[in-house]
């Protein structure tokens, strides 16, 4: 199942994904729900939840026979966590 998922990714997704700057990886696909976390300018995106359903949900849903869902996973990085204590720290001090 996870080749026919990324086959549909790469044919249907992707590709508009990557005209804005963006990328998705998929994480894991369990009992028919395919979780991913977008990536370059889609991460963060105040659009991603309707990206999410509007687009990769729809794709995924109608094309690969077992898939029921596909959810967004939000994360942030630590790098990007110590990044924001670091500029926090700085505004408290200064």
């Amino acid at each position: 199942m996870y080749e026919e998922v990324e086959a549909v990714l790469d044919e249907y997704v992707r590709p508009l994904l990557l005209s804005h700057g963006g990328e998705m990886e998929v994480l894991e696909i369990t009992d028919g729900i395919v979780r991913f976390r977008l990536k370059g300018r889609c991460a963060g995106c105040p659009a991603a939840d309707l990206t999410t359903e509007e687009l990769i949900q729809t794709e995924l849903v109608e094309r690969v026979p077992g898939i029921r869902q596909a959810i967004l996973v939000q994360d942030i990085s630590q790098a990007l966590l110590d990044q924001a204590k670091e500029i926090l720290r700085q505004r408290h001090e200064g």
